[in-house]
């Protein structure tokens, strides 16, 4: 089965993924800032699974770091999944810029930096999976997360373009935006339980939409219509919410 290489593998999300794809056959280097907080996951894959696990170090925003780090992978990956990123304090952003730039050089820059070196890779050996994070906080900013929600915008539209860019070299560009999703991000938060999902849910559905060759899902399903009705929303009633 293939490698995979999933980048912010401290996230709830990201070891739901882990697990996942390891229960299916497939190797994995987990990537994060701090590869010592992987260890327990790392022996847990693979005495459960059977299968191959690393933990290797990965600073997202040392962006002169990437293609050292992309080139020294032990094993190259067949399907790279970027998760990692900052929510950040849209009070504190607002008038601290250096919370704001954390927040954009997270969820934007540092994607864009480390997936424009798988890009060329997959390209070159035309194959691969390329699976990236965004949020439905990008389909229409919102007074509540504009700065975290901007940032997914631009990523969502960094993902398609590589989408239509990736497609004649035969690899898949898969978009991911979920709603809630109960983690330690969200903990403390009161989201309602019939629109969250668990981190094992995101996980399957990801991996669904992988096998399938999908290129764009929303987890849960129901934030797509939620999205939609937010969209459709006329503006001059728009900035009159509190959203």
């Amino acid at each position: 089965m293939g490698q995979i290489l999933i980048l912010g593998a401290t996230s709830d999300i990201a070891q739901a993924l882990a697990y996942k794809y390891a229960s299916q056959g497939h190797s994995l280097t987990l990537a994060a800032r701090n590869p010592e907080r992987l260890a327990a996951l790392v022996s847990d894959i693979e005495v459960r699974y059977r299968m191959k696990a690393e933990a290797v170090k990965f600073e997202a925003l040392d962006y002169d770091s990437h293609a050292a780090f992309y080139q020294n992978l032990a094993y190259r990956p067949d399907v790279v999944i970027a998760v990692f990123g900052y929510l950040g304090s849209q009070i504190k952003a607002q008038t601290d810029f250096a919370e704001a730039q954390t927040v954009i050089a997270t969820n934007y820059l540092g994607a864009v930096s480390i997936l424009n070196i798988v890009a060329n890779d997959f390209e070159k050996r035309q194959s691969g999976t390329i699976i990236g994070f965004s949020s439905v906080a990008g389909d229409r900013g919102r007074g509540s997360n504009y700065i975290y929600g901007s940032a997914k915008a631009g990523f969502t539209a960094y993902l398609s373009g590589l989408r239509n860019r990736l497609a004649k070299a035969n690899v898949q560009v898969l978009t991911v935006k979920p709603g809630f999703v109960r983690t330690k991000m969200t903990q403390g938060m009161k989201l309602p339980p019939l629109i969250t999902a668990k981190p094992t849910q995101v996980a399957h559905y990801v991996y669904q939409a992988h096998q399938a060759g999908r290129d764009n899902i929303y987890t849960l399903w129901v934030w797509q219509f939620i999205m939609l009705i937010i969209r459709l929303i006329p503006e001059r009633l728009f900035k009159r919410l509190s959203l």
